[in-house]
């Protein structure tokens, strides 16, 4: 059997501009154009949606999650753009986690697993 790779994923929304925008300008600056955000060879794709609210009703549905390796970089990134964060960065058993949403009210984290020792 073929093993199966996750390679991008769909965001839908009302406003597909100002959302690839945002997420152009916090998360990947050095990206242009109206395509595809790259991550390292996984791909966001913001779409524009009939059939969604403009703001998430259910966002802990589905966290898109953002692996760094230095955590308090990514961190003061993302306060310096401004973003809302959902609860305060944590540190857990696994690792450090920063949730912060989207325009549309979707989770997003930052997340730097602890490695083995």
């Amino acid at each position: 059997m073929t093993t199966l790779s996750p390679g991008s994923i769909l965001i839908g929304t009302t406003d597909p501009v100002k959302l690839r925008d945002w997420y152009r300008n916090t998360l990947a600056p050095e990206q242009e154009g109206e395509g595809p955000i790259d991550f390292g060879g996984f791909h966001l794709v913001i779409d524009q949606r009939d059939d969604v609210a403009a703001k998430n009703g259910e966002p802990g549905r589905m966290i898109l999650n953002f692996h760094v390796d230095d955590f308090d970089a990514a961190e003061a990134r993302l306060r310096a753009a401004g973003v809302e964060w959902l609860t305060a960065v944590a540190d857990r058993p696994a690792g450090r986690f920063g949730t912060f949403l989207d325009p549309d009210g979707n989770y997003l984290q930052i997340v730097q697993f602890k490695q083995d020792t």
